[in-house]
């Protein structure tokens, strides 16, 4: 099965890591095929393990190489796929789209969190089949109120996003 391995806080306060030293780790922790999307930590790999084995065998070598609390998301080319059909949002030069992947249920966590935020002008969220949808003007992601939610330590283990456009990336190269 193809995967995509969505890392948390790659390349962003102060953990910072080559994409092929990345890649090396994968391979020696027995995964096939690696290659990475951009240098935000999207790693594409096959395996035959199960996923929940996979996350616990990924974090751990991570964690170990690079010394740090390694946190990632795994999604097959399926999911990936869906994430990106799903889209519930019009795309338009103005606007960023970002998905969500993290736990179980963690959508329904950030509807909340994101229904409490004090909204920017056009900003918009929506949650299509398990998968949170974020849309926010260019210029505004850091200083809305719901994105400065993001950065917040409780939510590090539990969700990563990237830009519509990465998951479509990702995609074609699966």
């Amino acid at each position: 099965m193809k995967y995509c391995a969505f890392l948390r806080g790659v390349n962003v306060n102060g953990t910072s890591m080559k994409m092929a030293e990345v890649m090396n780790v994968f391979t020696d922790a027995g995964m096939k095929e690696v290659s990475s999307v951009l240098a935000s930590g999207n790693i594409l790999f096959s395996s035959d393990k199960k996923p929940s084995e996979l996350k616990n065998i990924l974090e751990k070598s991570m964690s170990e190489y690079f010394d740090y609390e390694a946190f990632l998301f795994l999604k097959n080319e399926n999911e990936i796929s869906e994430i990106v059909n799903n889209n519930p949002f019009t795309k338009a030069e103005d606007f960023h789209i970002y998905a969500f992947v993290g736990i179980e249920d963690v959508e329904t966590l950030l509807m909340e969190e994101f229904s409490k935020s004090d909204k920017a002008e056009n900003e918009k969220a929506q949650i299509v089949a398990d998968t949170f949808y974020w849309q926010i003007q260019k210029g505004n992601t850091l200083g809305s109120t719901f994105g400065k939610v993001l950065g917040k330590k409780k939510l590090k283990d539990k969700i990563t996003s990237r830009n519509i456009n990465t998951f479509e990336r990702i995609l074609k190269k699966l």
